[in-house]
């Protein structure tokens, strides 16, 4: 295999921290100020917080943003296929020349100091949308929120909160309040803040308190505006507007709440965006491995006359989601397949249980090439204890793809479990 440039970089700054995930501000501002502060010279920032929504709420931003004709930057994590997907410049991913020589930049300016491959990243990619013109940025964080990475930007045109669940509580906190506080983190004095649709038990107060106390204007779905399906679409209230608008071009019922979280962003923006540029936005939308329909590739010739799915989703609030799809596909009488990997720092039990009731086989797989995945015979466990009548294991996606269709494959299967697992699935079968 040829190593290229760009991998012999990410290596060698890979052994400047021990640790993959350290929250902290302390290395990344260190080295921002050593890089001349290029989070003080970007354009109109976004920031999206969130445990699930992030990367399809920035995604339904950008779509709506570019049809108005703008140009965005965009910061997303993880990659599925190539690191550059993290980086986008006014429209473009940076090429692998260019962001070499970015993280060489950052390296000669970190001087050899503790600092984890997120924070250097982060660095490199403030310092590029610093230096290509742009007329906003939309930038995700990268884990929970007040001590992201990219949890530096003191004036953002607007901050944002999707939903919230449980996920990386080690890090975050184990209660659901505890997980709010650090993705309200993000909020900033006086900056408009946009709360989306969260489950029940959510505390709210977390949101509305810390946002008083900031002096931050708030907007939460459901109290400040709505988005919600009509027979023909979906409708958003809000900011003294009415919307009618067809259903997104993103699969699921969970996403009209993520284009009603980008809709009620676009108010806080200094930006013209038209009805008509929405529209568009909802319709051209792209977000790979959400529910996303593999017709191309070596998975899909092995499902002749079948349909194959595939969804990054990990965690109970994915499951909960999933399993309102799979609701939908197998209310007609059909039947549903399962091909599952995930990581070992997921809980396999809390993700499927939503879903099972609409499985009918599930074939348990460990991640290609994943250090940190799960056995497959945990995830089979798991599968059984929730409930899925008929649980086998595979070496690997295509040996679990070939088994289900030598039983007879259902009219849908469905990869899921791991944005890891989506990655290694596109990069053949994108």
């Amino acid at each position: 295999m040829v190593v290229s440039d760009l991998d012999q970089v990410l290596a060698r700054l890979g052994q400047l921290h021990p640790k993959v995930i350290d929250l902290s501000l302390d290395r990344v501002k260190r080295l921002l100020d050593r890089l001349g502060r290029p989070q003080d010279h970007l354009p109109p920032v976004v920031h999206v917080a969130g445990t699930n929504g992030k990367g399809s709420t920035i995604a339904f931003l950008r779509a709506m943003l570019e049809a108005a004709g703008h140009r965005v930057h965009v910061y997303t994590s993880p990659h599925l296929v190539r690191f550059n997907e993290r980086v986008r410049l006014a429209g473009r991913l940076v090429d692998d020349a260019a962001l070499v020589t970015l993280l060489e930049r950052c390296e000669a300016a970190n001087q050899g100091d503790p600092i984890t491959i997120f924070e250097i990243i982060t660095c490199a990619a403030f310092l590029a949308y610093s230096e290509v013109p742009a007329d906003v940025l939309l930038l995700e964080t990268g884990l929970g929120g007040r001590l992201d990475a990219t949890n530096v930007v003191d004036r953002p045109a607007a901050t944002v909160v999707t939903r919230i669940s449980f996920d990386h509580t080690q890090f975050l906190g184990d209660t659901l309040a505890a997980i709010a506080g650090e993705k309200a983190g993000i909020f900033k004095p006086g900056c408009p803040a946009v709360v989306g649709p969260q489950a029940p038990d959510v505390p709210l107060s977390v949101f509305r308190d810390r946002a008083a106390a900031l002096g931050a204007p708030l907007a939460v779905a459901g109290a400040d505006w709505s988005a919600l399906a009509t027979a023909v679409g979906f409708r958003f209230e809000g900011f003294g507007r009415t919307l009618d608008l067809p259903m997104p071009g993103l699969l699921g019922a969970h996403q009209i709440g993520n284009a009603g979280t980008a809709i009620a962003a676009l108010q806080h923006l200094p930006l013209t965006v038209q009805d008509a540029d929405i529209v568009t936005g909802l319709a051209t939308v792209e977000w790979p491995g959400r529910l996303q329909r593999l017709t191309r590739g070596p998975l899909a010739q092995l499902l002749p006359g079948t349909q194959l799915w595939l969804d990054g989703g990990h965690n109970d609030s994915a499951g909960e989601v999933l399993g309102v799809q799979a609701e939908r596909w197998t209310g007609t009488g059909e039947v549903l397949d399962l091909v599952v990997g995930m990581i070992t720092s997921k809980v396999p039990a809390d993700f499927l249980r939503p879903i099972a009731p609409y499985v009918r086989r599930l074939v348990a797989i460990s991640i290609p090439g994943e250090e940190a995945t799960r056995p497959a015979a945990d995830i089979a466990e798991a599968a059984r204890a929730v409930g899925i009548p008929h649980v086998t294991e595979a070496a690997s996606p295509a040996d679990a793809i070939a088994w289900l269709a030598r039983q007879g494959a259902a009219p849908r299967t469905l990869i899921c479990g791991s944005l890891y697992l989506a990655g290694s699935i596109l990069a053949d079968n994108g």
